[in-house]
């Protein structure tokens, strides 16, 4: 297992959240999977990565937790909710598979 450190000039900049939907450029989710742009938009339409968000309650109240998966890697970001990101980590598990503890929310 490698876990990647934060990318010191990261192109993350905001995540754009409103009217119920959030909305994150590619090249961001990209950059955290080690996937072309071109490559995510096209993963994604057929389901080989997938997504998870959650709305944090009590102390991270108006905090969101975007999650995505893709073979044995996870990108995580923390952001808040004007958008700015407050963390990102990812996970790269090379050719093994991403352990389902990993997985899991919150996990």
């Amino acid at each position: 297992m490698r876990e990647r450190p934060p990318d010191p000039t990261p192109a993350i900049a905001t995540v754009e959240i409103g009217d119920g939907a959030i909305s994150i450029d590619a090249t961001i989710v990209g950059r955290g999977l080690g996937l072309e742009p071109r490559q995510l938009l096209r993963l994604m339409r057929d389901g080989a990565i997938t997504s998870v968000c959650e709305q944090g309650v009590d102390d991270d109240s108006g905090r969101y937790r975007l999650t995505f998966f893709h073979e044995g890697r996870r990108l995580r970001l923390i952001v808040d909710s004007s958008g700015g990101v407050l963390q990102h980590s990812a996970i790269d598990f090379g050719d093994r598979p991403l352990p389902e503890s990993l997985r899991r929310y919150g996990g």
